[in-house]
């Protein structure tokens, strides 16, 4: 994880998170990914190749169409945004959204 901060003393975070849960980030999990990140006041923007979404959004998170094996560029902005990226990578590459790795 990347640490700096803005000219306003917010912390700014980056991590690149990659989807390994066979399903990719379909509905359900693209939910669980919004209901974590919205637990922080920290601004969370993701992005993938082509697009940049806002992270607290179900609709545009489920623009990325991000399937398995899929990296993410998470950045966090706030006071609290070294630990939203740790919830988000904990849900993401540990917890793999509840679901089943690929076979």
């Amino acid at each position: 994880m990347q640490a700096e901060e803005d000219t306003l003393g917010n912390t700014i975070c980056r991590l690149q998170l990659e989807i390994k849960n066979a399903d990719g980030l379909h509905m359900r999990p693209a939910m669980q990914f919004v209901d974590v990140a919205n637990r922080f006041d920290a601004e969370i923007t993701v992005s993938n190749a082509e697009n940049a979404v806002d992270g607290k959004s179900i609709m545009q998170m489920s623009m990325l169409a991000a399937t398995c094996g899929t990296k993410l560029n998470v950045k966090a902005q706030g006071t609290d945004a070294k630990e939203a990226l740790e919830a988000l990578r904990e849900l993401v590459e540990v917890e793999l959204f509840g679901e089943p790795p690929p076979k």
